[in-house]
């Protein structure tokens, strides 16, 4: 297998050679990883529970698990599961890399398709199924929303989606995930949606909608060939948790977690006891969703940006994204991730992604020291 090497290791070679400037504090604005405390009552909750740690976790994950995440869905998106409609996973990390070699290993030519640019392990599960790669191609005349022909889907056998959308913070609203749904329908073809970020939204007027939410919209109540996504990790500050699931088509995952149980992924009983208390609970989300929204009030301010939808990324267009990077960094100690390393036949070239996890005061800060750079 050639896989490409991680967006944060093309940084880091870009880099090499280039001195920060040791008048600032190092910067650092590349990963989407949360910069805050895991909310002590999932601390306490994976404390209580460590004697746990002698048993053996099952693959299929806890019933009180499923439950939460059940729960979640039903107070999020008005969406009711069934226990056989969802399964836990480590993460998404791990479903997005395993699940398109399970679905596409009889597949003779298996072809994929996902949006483009995108989390790199969308690419990495496609080589590893051996599989014809239909990228969907997002820049600013399709407004980074994913669209492919009526040919191209015919080939299609599944198609990962990615919204709310990493790194450009696009949104698709439930009618235009429904053509999506139907275009599944029509042409045969498993529809994924990666939704873990779905929870970092700013006005519960324009939360973003879930592909569950659109298949109903569309007619397809049983979720036939539509699945989605999702994880603790950017909701819970708590990506050590290791908590997500893959929700949908109960015909396709009554196969997918026998697969699973071969796989040897399943999360620690203590973890999964921690992620229920997580899962269960919405005021400790809140309380991360008012930070974001004061981080990009601040962005606004500074930089004169339109705050996104979702996520906390902002996808900056620039003149020359590596210079862009390679200068910012020499100048100003700050680090951001070009565009052009999450993407592929140019997407994301002209950008870089800056994403706004930390408190308000380094927020407020680094983003003044961007500012004197872009003015400069």
């Amino acid at each position: 297998m050639n896989f490409e090497i991680y967006p944060f290791e093309k940084l880091n070679k870009l880099l090499q050679g280039v001195t920060p400037n040791s008048e600032y504090e190092l910067s650092s604005l590349t990963i989407g990883e949360p910069q805050f405390e895991t909310p002590q009552f999932i601390q306490d909750e994976l404390k209580a529970n460590s004697t746990l740690l002698k048993k053996y976790p099952a693959s299929a994950g806890l019933p009180e698990l499923k439950e939460s995440m059940i729960g979640f869905f039903s107070k999020r998106f008005n969406v009711l599961l069934n226990q056989e409609q969802i399964i836990p996973t480590f993460g998404t990390r791990e479903v997005l890399f395993n699940f398109p070699q399970f679905s596409l290993f009889d597949k003779k030519n298996p072809v994929m398709a996902f949006t483009n640019p995108f989390y790199q392990i969308y690419e990495g599960s496609a080589i590893a199924s051996r599989a014809e790669v239909i990228h969907i191609n997002l820049d600013d005349s399709n407004e980074f929303k994913a669209n492919l022909s009526d040919e191209e889907l015919k080939k299609c056998d599944l198609v990962v989606l990615n919204y709310p959308n990493n790194p450009t913070s696009a949104v698709m609203s439930i009618d235009e995930l429904a053509v999506w749904v139907k275009k599944a329908l029509e042409f045969n073809f498993i529809l994924i949606n990666d939704e873990c970020y779905s929870e970092i939204f700013f006005d519960e007027a324009t939360k973003p909608p879930s592909l569950l939410e659109a298949s109903i919209k569309a007619g397809n109540g049983e979720f036939k060939n539509i699945l989605v996504m999702n994880s603790i990790s950017k909701r819970s500050s708590a990506p050590g948790l290791r908590s997500g699931f893959i929700a949908g088509d109960t015909t396709i995952l009554k196969e997918y977690l026998k697969y699973r149980t071969y796989v040897g992924c399943a999360s620690p009983v203590p973890l999964q006891k921690a992620a229920v208390a997580a899962w269960n609970d919405e005021k400790h989300v809140e309380g991360f969703r008012q930070i974001y929204r004061q981080n990009f009030q601040i962005a606004k301010e500074i930089l004169g940006i339109n705050p996104p939808v979702a996520t906390f990324y902002i996808w900056l267009k620039v003149d020359d994204e590596l210079e862009f990077t390679k200068k910012l960094y020499e100048e100003k100690s700050i680090k951001v991730l070009p565009g052009s390393f999450l993407g592929r036949e140019g997407m994301g070239k002209g950008y870089v992604r800056i994403a706004l996890v930390e408190n308000a005061i380094k927020t407020k800060d680094v983003l003044k020291r961007l500012k004197d750079f872009i003015d400069d």
